[in-house]
């Protein structure tokens, strides 16, 4: 055989994985830079928040249609059916409603009878109202 081909496999030194010498190791990655960290602010739990809101609001929250949800109840003997209820807050909290409280949800309800149904949901689980009868509204 010639020197051009490998004498362990017969296969031309170029090709042959004997006559081949091995790739040399990859260049070492340049060293990372370490990670600065920075510092982050984290308000504790016990901190009392020291912002006022400042903005006017849109909608009319949940808490505030409790109290009129409690005393349209109260003065109804206790129950009430939930449109009725809906119709005597309505009077009751006009002064306080917002025109946006007017508009509808995404879903097509108003928005001040969502906010009073979250607001029933609020005093069902603090026990002040009971889930009654469907379509009933009634104190505990």
């Amino acid at each position: 055989m010639s020197d051009d081909y490998c004498d362990l496999c017969d296969l031309p030194l170029s090709t042959c994985v004997h006559g081949m010498p091995p790739a040399p190791p990859p260049p070492p990655a340049p060293p990372k830079a370490p990670r600065v960290r920075t510092a982050t602010v984290r308000k504790s739990a016990a901190a009392p928040a020291t912002t006022t809101r400042t903005a006017p609001r849109k909608w009319t929250p949940p808490e505030v249609l409790a109290p009129g949800i409690v005393a349209t109840l109260t003065e109804a003997g206790g129950e009430l059916e939930q449109e009725e209820l809906f119709r005597r807050l309505e009077e009751l909290m006009a002064d306080r409603l917002t025109d946006a409280d007017r508009q509808t949800t995404p879903e097509g309800e108003l928005r001040w009878r969502y906010a009073a149904r979250k607001a029933r949901q609020t005093l069902l689980s603090e026990g002040v109202m009971t889930k009654g009868r469907p379509g009933i509204w009634a104190l505990a």
